[in-house]
């Protein structure tokens, strides 16, 4: 039996909270938290809504997951972003020792690969999963705003 839960169908998932924020105005990134192939956390950006420049969907996801295991690790987990963490949180992601992180998108701007921001070392990245879907999404976006 084939194996539905790839990285597609997650990062799937991740789109559909990208598309909440983008019905509110937000920034259009989500992100899911997965263990064992479950869904423990889903959040999208919300800085708009809380004026709160924190409430970048990855931290959103890290505090519902943590909130679930009972714990601040996020060991055996996998992040889903549509698009590549900034610096605050993949800080964020290196003090909770999550497993592994899969984004869509490159944020040639303010992506952590690009400030050469550290994850943890154990930490497995991956990324260009529904790129194209992730960043005609946030380029819809801006194009709507600057209207």
């Amino acid at each position: 039996m084939e194996n539905i839960f790839t990285d597609e169908y997650f990062m799937r998932k991740a789109l559909q909270e990208a598309h909440s924020a983008f019905d509110k105005g937000e920034i259009p990134v989500g992100a899911i938290i997965v263990v064992e192939n479950r869904v423990i956390a889903r959040s999208h950006n919300l800085s708009e809504m809380l004026n709160d420049v924190t409430a970048h969907a990855e931290m959103q996801s890290i505090t519902a997951a943590a909130n679930f295991l009972g714990g601040k690790y996020l060991k055996n987990c996998t992040l889903y972003v549509t698009l590549e963490p900034c610096q605050m949180c993949a800080g964020a992601l290196y003090w909770s020792q999550i497993s592994k992180i899969v984004f869509g998108a490159r944020d040639e701007q303010r992506g952590f690969m690009t400030l050469g921001t550290k994850l943890h070392p154990k930490t497995v990245v991956e990324f260009g999963v529904l790129e194209e879907e992730a960043s005609s999404l946030m380029k819809r976006f801006f194009v709507e705003k600057r209207k």
